[in-house]
């Protein structure tokens, strides 16, 4: 079992939660650095599918992943364009903003047994999708960082 599944360690104890779709996704609080409104984009030709583009914030250049093509979701117009964000994220001292469409409330996992993810999904190497926590009438799929960045793990390395 990972160290997410287990749930073990404090810093993964509290989830900042955001709707895709009509799913309910949530990032470690600590790997979170803000969140900011949806913004122009500079694309990046040859990117990966799921990279938007880049944009500049406070002196740095920061990758901009679609959040919907990243986790293999349908496209489809989101319901709140104004409820629209951006999920800045930092991992390995790498920055990484994830479109979101709407940012949810902060969770807290104590108490509640982080499961891993069910089975029968489309196995990925690369599924950034690594445990689910039980929440009100459905649960949160909570997300590794590192796999949704794509970084080997050993240098930090994007994949």
């Amino acid at each position: 079992m990972n160290a997410l599944a287990d749930g073990n360690a404090p810093k993964d104890r509290h989830w900042l939660s955001f709707r895709i779709g009509t799913q309910l996704y949530a990032a470690r609080l600590a790997d979170v650095s803000e969140v900011i409104r949806d913004d122009e984009l500079t694309p990046v030709p040859g990117a990966a599918h799921d990279l938007l583009g880049v944009r500049h914030l406070r002196g740095r250049i920061v990758p901009v992943m679609d959040g919907r093509r990243r986790l293999g979701l349908p496209a489809q117009p989101v319901a709140d364009p104004l409820a629209v964000r951006i999920v800045m994220l930092a991992h390995a001292g790498r920055p990484l903003g994830l479109k979101v469409d709407a940012v949810g409330e902060l969770l807290c996992s104590d108490g509640l047994e982080i499961a891993p993810p069910p089975p029968g999904r489309a196995s990925r190497d690369d599924d950034p999708v690594s445990g689910v926590l039980p929440w009100r009438e459905g649960f949160v799929a909570l997300l590794d960082a590192g796999r949704l960045y794509r970084l080997d793990e050993e240098d930090g390395d994007a994949t």
